[in-house]
């Protein structure tokens, strides 16, 4: 499926996981929206699956990686059609929502690298092709939903990311096996988020109300 990412890793397992709680979460800013339920499918999709196709175009890498895994689409369509049904029971499982995005995210960082890596792009693509993945679907999401993404205004999230792929293609540098890098990238992240979210650690702000003319 990805370089350094066989099927049977446990990574692949993070990584459905995510796209589901992905899907989900995006079904649930549709409804927020009042969107119908081709809304809510055309969301759920594009959160789950948006940031790994806009990497893809932006590397030139073809074909797209869920039109050679259809099983990807159905995955999350299923899991956003599905949300409107069992979305009154959802508020009690927040937290658990709040540890799949997190999962998600790393994950999504972490092939979001591979890639890049495997392409034998420079460090800095390398590192922005862990983050387009990591954080580009829920901004495609917010912004189809119309607001301003969460990513630039709350907990820290982009910067989790930066770190995860700073600190993955480091240790690749430093000739650390990929098993063992994946691991410990993995786990710094979700630390690192959770204690975040935990912490409400939050970026300085920028607030500016002053007139051009």
């Amino acid at each position: 499926m990805y370089p350094f990412l066989p099927s049977e890793s446990v990574l692949f397992v993070i990584y459905l996981v995510a796209i589901t709680a992905e899907a989900m979460s995006g079904a649930l800013a549709a409804g927020r929206r009042d969107m119908d339920i081709f809304g809510v499918a055309v969301i759920a999709f594009v959160t789950a699956l948006g940031g790994g196709t806009i990497r893809d175009l932006i590397l030139g890498r073809f074909p797209i990686g869920w039109t050679q895994h259809p099983e990807y689409v159905y995955l999350v369509i299923s899991a956003g059609l599905l949300t409107p049904v069992v979305a009154s029971f959802m508020h009690n499982l927040k937290r658990l929502f709040l540890v799949l995005d997190a999962m998600g995210l790393i994950a999504f960082s972490l092939i979001g690298c591979s890639v890049g890596m495997a392409m034998d792009y420079p460090s800095v693509v390398v590192v922005m092709s862990g983050m387009i993945t990591g954080i580009c679907g829920g901004i495609l999401r917010d912004v189809l939903c119309n607001q301003v993404p969460v990513v630039f205004q709350r907990e820290l999230y982009a910067s989790v990311s930066l770190a995860v792929c700073v600190l993955f293609l480091g240790l690749h540098a430093l000739g650390v096996d990929t098993d063992l890098n994946t691991a410990i990238s993995f786990a710094f992240g979700l630390a690192l988020r959770l204690l975040a979210i935990w912490g409400r650690w939050r970026l300085p702000t920028f607030s500016y109300q002053g007139r051009w003319d």
